[in-house]
Parts: structure tokens; C-alpha cells; sequence
């Protein structure tokens, strides 16, 4: 899942950052409410939460908030602040946000109330994704083949191998174009070299071959990648 931090602290930016990395969210952080908004406008970006500091230069947390509701935009966002009076909270939820955590905090809490935003979004519930045989374990950060139901065999990923096969595995049969992939699973600062999907599909590849999986990830020679829902039965 991929996260928009907009947060103008250095500081705090860095260690949130870190700490969802670990969590193997995607992350961009970005320091200013107009770099956001930019984001949000990205049509190769699909994000899946948002943090949205209140105070930022240009545009606000609460004017962000309020735009992207008045574009009808459903982005679940946690609003950070120091403005903890009631009236500030009210203001927050009003304008749009989910939830409001107040500075300063532990990073525990900040994800456990990530992980309630995941809760009441529908689309982020599921800790197992399944799709022709293959189910992918959030919580175990792996992939389990079920074609024998008596005796699963579980595959152990990174976290870029499980990205992307979540997002191919949210989007079966649909042909997702590298480009695509590179933009929402690498975060803006890491600024990938071009060939970097086609390597890690050689690596995952690889990997399941290794287990004698067969791979459900189809190349389609001149537009990207597709999970085949009905893989082939040799590796």
C-alpha cells in the first residue's frame, strides 16, 4: 500500500517515514501542501491513506482536505497537529479527515490508527488476497501456492516482491504497464532506473521457479505485466 506524507518537519518527516517503510508500506513525503496536491494529482500514483500535517507552507492540511472532498475523492487521511483544542478536532473532521492525532505521539499509535483507517476502508480490509490458487499473506509477508490443498506450500517474499504482487493480484488479467509499476511501488525520492521492474520480475521469477511454482505473472511484449487467473501449470 502506498501512503502520501505531507509533513514539513524534517525530523518528524524522516521518522515516520522509516517507521512505515518498515511496515512495508510505499512512502512519499513531501513538505508543502502544493507538492501534495500534486501528488494527489498524479494519474500514475494511486494512494491508499494519506497524513496530512495540519500547518504547511502553501496549502494547509485542512484546505487539502477540503479540496480533495470537493473532488469527491474518498483517500482515507489521518491528520497530524499540535492543536489539540476540541475545536481544532472539529475543524479537522469537518474538512474531511478520517482521524486526528495529536503532536506529540508515540509511532505506535500512529499505526495502530492506520491500521483502523485500514479497517473501515473496505478496500484495504482483506489480510489474505487469493486469486487462482496463489493467496497472499499481508500479515506473513507471503505468498502461499494452494495447489495442493492438503499441503500448501508457502513462499517467503520481500517486501518489493510482495508489493508487487499485491498490486498485480488486486488487478488480475488487467495489463499493468512497467511504467505504471515503477511509479506506485518506488517512492519519489528513489528515483528508479528505468529497467528496475524488469529486474525484479527476473528476481521473483526466479524465486518461484525455484519452489517449482509456476508463474502467473505473464509479460506482454510491449505493455507491461498481467496476473494470468489461470496460471500456467508449469514454472
Amino acid at each position: 500500500m502506498r501512503i502520501l506524507l505531507v509533513e514539513d518537519e524534517a525530523d518528524l518527516g524522516l521518522a515516520i517515514k522509516q517507521v512505515l517503510v518498515g511496515e512495508k508500506y510505499v512512502v512519499d513525503w513531501v513538505t508543502d501542501g502544493a507538492q501534495a496536491w500534486h501528488c494527489l494529482e498524479n494519474q500514475w500514483t494511486d494512494y491508499t491513506m494519506a497524513i496530512f500535517d495540519w500547518l504547511l507552507p502553501e496549502l494547509s492540511g485542512l484546505k487539502l482536505c477540503q479540496r480533495l472532498r470537493l473532488h469527491q475523492n474518498p483517500l482515507p487521511v489521518l491528520m497530524l497537529t499540535a492543536l489539540g483544542q476540541p475545536e481544532n478536532r472539529v475543524a479537522g473532521l469537518d474538512a474531511g479527515a478520517d482521524d486526528y492525532l495529536v503532536k506529540p505521539f508515540v509511532m505506535e499509535e500512529l499505526l495502530a490508527r492506520l491500521r483502523a483507517l485500514q479497517r473501515r476502508s473496505p478496500q484495504l480490509q482483506s489480510p489474505a488476497l487469493t486469486v487462482a490458487g496463489f493467496t497472499l499473506d499481508t500479515a506473513n509477508n507471503s505468498l502461499q501456492v494452494n495447489s495442493d490443498p492438503n499441503a500448501p506450500q508457502i513462499i517467503p517474499l520481500t517486501n518489493k516482491e510482495f508489493q508487487i504482487l499485491m498490486y498485480l493480484m488486486q488487478n488480475p488479467d488487467r495489463i499493468i504497464p512497467g511504467s505504471k509499476l515503477r511509479y506506485q511501488l518506488w517512492d519519489i525520492d528513489e528515483e528508479p532506473i528505468s529497467n528496475v521492474v524488469a529486474a525484479q520480475m527476473r528476481l521473483l521469477r526466479r524465486k518461484l521457479s525455484s519452489y517449482s511454482c509456476p508463474c502467473p505473472i505473464e509479460t506482454v511484449p510491449g505493455m507491461g505485466y498481467r496476473f494470468n487467473s489461470q496460471p500456467p501449470s508449469q514454472p
